[in-house]
């Protein structure tokens, strides 16, 4: 590759030393897929990356190499202790990409029987959901979040509902109370976008969900906190707290993104929803387009390699970071060499990362982001994007690019509020599998109201959550 001259322009906004490519900054963060094919003719399935700091790292873009990655952990470990970076000082905790990658005792930091022993928890609880219960408290919850705007006929439905619904939902499955359900959407919301109270945020949490395994040890219900708590592979306290955190958070960030570009290509596209709606596609479908397109991660760190190799015609050395360019390899042009060809219903994309690490909660984000959008399309059928589609802006990072907001219009409609006792019981009893012991039958929750909001509320661009964390915590 040649390298631009240092007086040029690129070299200082694209470029770092030796004329790689950075993978983040505006120029990257603006128009990533145009830097992936930039990157893709210039080294072909693995290219050579600077990440914050210009830290050398791989980017990998091809489909078939992603795979090989996410597949072979005796290779491409996921312990970030591996890193030359690390062993060699360059990534202080104020790092920007330290937060993102720094090891952890979780369970996407492990290899081996460390993690086989913590997935194997974590997969064993999220298993025991009833998918119909599942969806059912999804109904309900939609059905909430759409009272608060219906009767306005206008929202966004980034802030007033992709961000709210994988949040509620996801309190219920953990086991929280309900009424701690709003609290925590806004904690989880504040933060994802790093704002000054997002130490506040993640502290609140904590202590949610602290106090909430406390409670499960002496009264264990049907939620994933009772499950890991009681699992065979005998996780600590903290391991529950961690890996509901991890749940929690990471979940509902993926989720909230799922539901807001599938909403935006229902909105933008009408052979897209002319096909929805006249039964020639079906809504799970869709989804799988959308997965294809816009996965809720565009690139995912990291593996790091166990030993020196050939991937993709490149010389990996021990040590190196490798990123899995997720978004890229699903447009690798090996496998989808039309990319306006239809990829409805194929299950096949990178979306859920893969291999040992794949993500065990996908067919419950499925769930959501689906019958959400279902119930909310049936509730406001003539839902119509407010603005040009143009004017709708991502907030971008260098591992995604988030819908700021989207802004609809619609007939008003009177909110449903006035459920049934009976229905209101149904919907809010716990959604696991049917055990042996017979349940107690739950009392009737109370509906709750979230707080009204602006139809277009201000909303500031998302800043890393962990380097607000990372700062408080060097004071």
């Amino acid at each position: 590759m040649t390298t631009p001259p240092p007086e040029c322009p690129a070299h200082a906004a694209g470029f770092g030393a030796g004329g790689a490519r950075r993978l983040y900054g505006a120029e990257a963060e603006a128009d990533p897929m145009g830097v992936y094919e930039k990157l893709r003719a210039e080294h072909g399935a693995i290219a050579p990356v600077l990440v914050h700091g210009d830290l050398p790292a791989w980017l990998v873009l091809g489909y078939r190499e992603n795979l090989e990655v996410l597949r072979t952990p005796s290779r491409f470990s996921s312990d970030s202790r591996r890193w030359h970076a690390f062993q060699e000082g360059k990534v202080p905790p104020e790092h920007p990409i330290a937060p993102t990658v720094m090891w952890q005792p979780l369970v996407n930091f492990n290899d081996g029987d460390a993690q086989k022993r913590l997935r194997g928890a974590v997969s064993r609880g999220l298993s025991r959901f009833n998918r119909h219960g599942i969806r059912r408290h999804v109904t309900r919850v939609t059905h909430q979040l759409a009272d608060e705007f219906c009767a306005k006929g206008r929202a966004d439905l980034v802030g007033q509902f992709a961000e709210l619904l994988p949040v509620l939902v996801l309190t219920n499955l953990l086991g929280l109370p309900e009424q701690d359900g709003p609290r925590l959407a806004e904690a989880c919301r504040d933060l994802m976008k790093g704002t000054e109270t997002s130490l506040a945020s993640y502290g609140y949490i904590l202590e949610a969900l602290t106090k909430l395994v406390a409670e499960k040890h002496a009264s264990p219900g049907y939620d994933l906190a009772s499950w890991l708590i009681e699992d065979e592979a005998g996780l600590s306290d903290d391991e529950v707290v961690q890996h509901l955190r991890l749940v929690l958070v990471a979940a509902n960030e993926t989720t909230a993104n799922l539901i807001s570009d599938m909403i935006k290509l229902v909105l933008t596209d009408p052979r897209f929803r002319g096909n929805l709606s006249g039964g020639h596609m079906t809504l799970p479908d869709g989804l799988e387009q959308v997965l294809w397109d816009q996965p809720p991660l565009w690139v995912m760190p990291g593996r790091y390699a166990t030993g020196p190799m050939e991937l993709g015609g490149q010389h990996i050395e021990e040590g190196d970071m490798l990123l899995l360019g997720l978004a890229a390899g699903n447009t690798d042009p090996a496998i989808r060499p039309d990319l306006a060809a239809s990829m409805h219903g194929n299950r096949s994309h990178l979306a859920f990362g893969g291999g040992p690490h794949e993500c065990p909660g996908q067919d419950i984000g499925r769930a959501i982001a689906e019958t959400g959008i279902d119930v909310l399309l049936g509730r406001l059928p003539d839902l119509n994007l407010a603005v040009e589609e143009d004017a709708l802006v991502r907030v971008p990072s260098w591992t995604s690019r988030h819908l700021l907001e989207l802004p609809v219009e619609f007939t008003p409609r009177r909110p449903q509020r006035d459920e049934d006792a009976e229905g209101a019981a149904a919907a809010s009893r716990p959604v696991a599998e049917p055990e042996a012991v017979p349940r107690p039958a739950p009392s009737p929750v109370p509906q709750q109201t979230l707080p009204p909001q602006p139809a277009f509320p201000p909303r500031a661009p998302r800043r890393s959550w962990w380097r607000v964390l990372t700062g408080w915590l060097r004071r």
